[in-house]
């Protein structure tokens, strides 16, 4: 087995230390945010859309069914506040993916891969235009991402890329000794500040006209359209429901084992000074990822913060999602070590803010769709931590569902197919864990997956961070 960079070039344990000796635990994105208050639903009421879930897919959903008819009511009801969980957790990555990159669509949906990333590119370019239509203020950023090697056997997976750079090239991009190469994919990323972009889309909602309530969370689901949606303290009876619940419980039985919830861990730095900028370069500002298979994720922030996360994805046994996990102290001084390996000219820099979250995933790595209640309801999970630019594709897939046409998305046969569940417990927790080993050890040998991996990614069954 082979060492990786970052057991070979790991900073002495005292920079760890003086790094995370002041970072508190608290999502940088939704500091200081002015967040309009919504109401507790406490009454009865008739509507012909109902949303369950205020995170990116169901305010995405909002907004298209308004577009789509102003005339529609449509009540959007969270159970706690808008955007507190993934929507305002992640690094802010508006990809225009929709298979979670090319390869794992490639390897599903071969035939219409080609479309997929047609639509995917699409879906970005209209995000983009509902920025600016709205005026939405979001730090939007359309950079690109630039994939790096830091491994020799990374290198080659790049070649062939339209805009490919070699170790002195990549270095003048941006300045770690871990790059041996990379390519920079221009037009296919934008980077946002995720807690603005939920604020800005719910905004914009109740702008259109939608109804929104916080901390109403939803208890059942009732009949097959009307269908009664029970809440905590009132009861909404709607014509039509999307379910965009993310990594919560289901309100669908069907749909209980084919999503777990894996947690992911995110830094952030104290702003640079103008010198530690000049250090790494980074002028393009894009955003960044290296080529692991447990990877790490990174960019900068409006006021030239550093995010750094990813890597160490943790299951639970039970598949729960609860506040206490997301304490976790050797993922974040994991994170803090393969940062300053990343950057030794940084050290000195300290972290100010910690977090995690959990991502819904799924075993096909991206969004599932379906219908329930003779198609009164509809459904979208399993985003797999790529579902920033994702949701409003999903929005848009929903609507089509719940209109009873026939439409290019919901003839797509990733939009037809359903995943391959997760198997119950113990089960689940042996298999995720053994999945992440195997990973690990694939890292650690050149990229090559053993039989294990073979076999998981030849039933549908892979995984990754």
């Amino acid at each position: 087995m082979h060492t990786t960079v970052f057991e070979r070039e790991r900073p002495d344990e005292s920079v760890i230390d003086a790094s995370l000796a002041h970072a508190k635990k608290s999502v940088f994105w939704l500091e200081g945010l002015d967040r309009p208050e919504h109401p507790l639903l406490r009454d009865h009421v008739e509507t012909d859309l109902a949303i369950i879930g205020g995170g990116y897919t169901g305010l995405w959903t909002a907004i298209r069914a308004k577009e789509r008819d102003p005339k529609r009511r449509v009540v959007l009801i969270e159970a706690a506040r808008l955007g507190w969980a993934a929507s305002g957790r992640n690094g802010g990555f508006v990809d225009a993916s929709l298979t979670h990159g090319r390869s794992n669509g490639e390897t599903r949906w071969p035939d219409e891969v080609d479309r997929l990333d047609e639509l995917g590119l699409q879906n970005l370019n209209e995000i983009e235009a509902t920025v600016a239509r709205y005026d939405m203020d979001v730090e939007w950023e359309r950079t690109g991402t630039l994939e790096v090697a830091i491994e020799p056997h990374q290198v080659e997976w790049l070649r062939g890329e339209p805009v490919f750079f070699d170790r002195d090239a990549v270095r003048q991009e941006v300045n770690s000794p871990t790059y041996l190469a990379g390519a920079w994919e221009k037009e296919t990323t934008a980077l946002v500040n995720p807690g603005k972009l939920a604020l800005e889309l719910a905004r914009v909602a109740s702008d259109l006209g939608v109804e929104i309530y916080e901390h109403t969370r939803a208890t059942a689901l009732e009949g097959d359209g009307p269908v009664t949606v029970n809440t905590s303290e009132g009861t909404i009876v709607a014509t039509q429901v999307v379910l965009a619940t993310n990594v919560f419980p289901s309100l669908l039985k069907r749909n209980k084992l084919m999503t777990v919830p894996v947690y992911d861990y995110v830094l952030m730095t104290e702003p640079m000074t103008p010198e530690q900028k000049d250090a790494i370069g980074w002028e393009g500002r894009q955003g960044l990822a290296d080529l692991a298979n447990q990877f790490h994720y990174y960019r900068l922030t409006a006021d030239d913060r550093i995010l750094f996360g990813g890597y160490d994805a943790v299951y639970h046994y039970g598949g729960k999602v609860r506040p206490e996990y997301e304490e976790r102290p050797e993922s974040f001084r994991t994170l803090a070590s393969h940062f300053f390996t990343t950057f030794p000219q940084l050290t000195g820099l300290a972290f100010t803010h910690r977090w995690a979250g959990a991502i819904d995933t799924c075993s096909q790595f991206c969004a599932f769709y379906g219908t329930a209640r003779e198609d009164s309801i509809a459904y979208a999970l399993g985003f797999t931590g790529l579902g920033v630019g994702a949701t409003r594709f999903a929005a848009d897939v929903m609507l089509d569902l719940l209109s009873g046409e026939e439409t290019e998305r919901t003839e797509l046969e990733m939009v037809r197919k359903k995943p391959l569940p997760f198997p119950p417990e113990p089960a689940a927790f042996i298999g995720v864990t053994a999945m992440k080993a195997a990973l690990d050890g694939a890292d650690h040998n050149e990229g090559k997956r053993n039989l294990f991996l073979r076999t998981m990614d030849a039933v549908g069954l892979g995984f990754d961070s």
